[in-house]
């Protein structure tokens, strides 16, 4: 059978993070993308590229007060998504998981919702409103950037706690900004370019997250990459409960109200749920993140002392 449950589940990113949209519905019909691209000899970066025509294309179509073509766009908006879910599936098929890679499926989807943020932006200029909507416009975007980084950075710790690093994609700025030092503007101009955006995205999550990345790089230093059970199942005891808010704060809660502000007409209303909804959301998720992260920490040096 073309679409096998057990082949699909075998490129989740990780299994203890997915969301029921995804496992339902995004991560079946890319892994149908990923399989006819692997036929076509196509690479995991050459599909984020083309997502990224995409997604840029369905920010263009939301700028129209016109329902078919909002409708058209949500489509586009949804393939791109499935895209988004091949690149990652595929290279997870065909073993050529890379950080540029990562890099460049994390662009992919800033570029996409730029296109929605500035293509609403004018869509409200031509509704009416004042040109001062763009600092809320310039807020949501902000919000949105801060809200997907911590999402993925905690889902990225969860994994690194059940399932080890090289199930993770955990990244650290210290060693990024090691490796940017030795890349040169002139020959590696396109690798530097993209190195740089992720090293400042990682900053980001680390921004706010400083008692995870005080426990990150203990059991990085102290255990290497056998940490010790009890410190992993405390860890995914206490932040088990936060997956779902993981999610919400990721894309698909968002996109859901992203259509319906579209469709509807209604473009202040996802100016409030990305602001006022998703902010309020994420400072209760990292709030108790850091809480759950000080616990564990603990624990880890209580089986450090044992260990010595």
């Amino acid at each position: 059978m073309w679409l096998n449950r057990s082949e699909i589940s075998s490129t989740f990113k990780s299994k203890y993070t997915e969301e029921f949209l995804d496992v339902l519905f995004y991560r079946p019909l890319g892994y149908g993308i990923a399989k006819g691209s692997k036929a076509l000899g196509l690479t995991p970066n050459a599909v984020t590229i083309f997502s990224i025509f995409v997604g840029v294309a369905a920010g263009h179509l939301f700028y129209y007060r016109d329902v078919l073509t909002n409708i058209v766009g949500v489509l586009l908006l949804v393939f791109a998504e499935a895209l988004d879910s091949a690149d990652g599936q595929l290279a997870r098929m065909t073993n050529q998981k890379s950080r540029l890679g990562r890099i460049l499926d994390g662009f992919s989807e800033n570029l996409w919702f730029i296109s929605i943020y500035v293509h609403l932006y004018f869509r409200m200029l031509g509704d009416g409103y004042s040109p001062i909507v763009f600092g809320l416009i310039l807020m949501a975007g902000i919000s949105h950037s801060f809200q997907s980084a911590v999402a993925d950075y905690y889902r990225n710790m969860f994994t690194y706690f059940l399932q080890g690093k090289t199930k993770s994609e955990m990244d650290n700025s210290e060693e990024l900004a090691t490796e940017y030092q030795f890349l040169s503007w002139q020959k590696n101009f396109g690798r530097k370019f993209f190195m740089r955006i992720y090293m400042n995205y990682t900053i980001q999550q680390e921004f706010i997250s400083s008692g995870a990345v005080k426990l990150y790089w203990f059991c990085e230093e102290r255990f290497t990459n056998h940490i010790p059970e009890r410190v992993s199942e405390l860890f995914r005891a206490k932040n088990s409960p936060l997956i779902k808010y993981y999610n919400i704060l990721t894309s698909n809660t968002r996109m859901f109200v992203l259509f319906y502000a579209v469709i509807a007409n209604s473009i202040p209303a996802y100016l409030f749920f990305e602001i006022v909804c998703l902010n309020l959301l994420l400072v209760y998720v990292v709030l108790m993140h850091e809480h759950n992260c000080k616990l564990v920490f603990l624990e880890a040096q209580s089986q450090n002392h044992r260990s010595v």
